[in-house]
């Protein structure tokens, strides 16, 4: 009976610690860093693309005045 106690003790302190372990702290920190990645990827993105379409604008008006 004892030993059933002791490994029934046991097992209950394993689960409670790795229960308290901290690991999902972890996973919202790395979430959190990959959206701001996203947010600054998106901004600059949206910067690239007003440059292109300036860049082609500009190619653009210059094939048609040779024309």
């Amino acid at each position: 009976m004892r030993e059933r106690l002791v490994s029934l003790y046991l097992r209950s302190k394993l689960l409670f610690d790795t229960l308290k372990e901290e690991n999902g702290q972890d996973l919202v920190e790395y979430a959190a860093v990959i959206v701001l990645v996203v947010l600054a990827l998106a901004g600059g993105m949206t910067t690239l693309a007003n440059q292109i379409n300036g860049a082609m604008t500009s190619v653009g008006g210059a094939v048609n005045n040779t024309l």
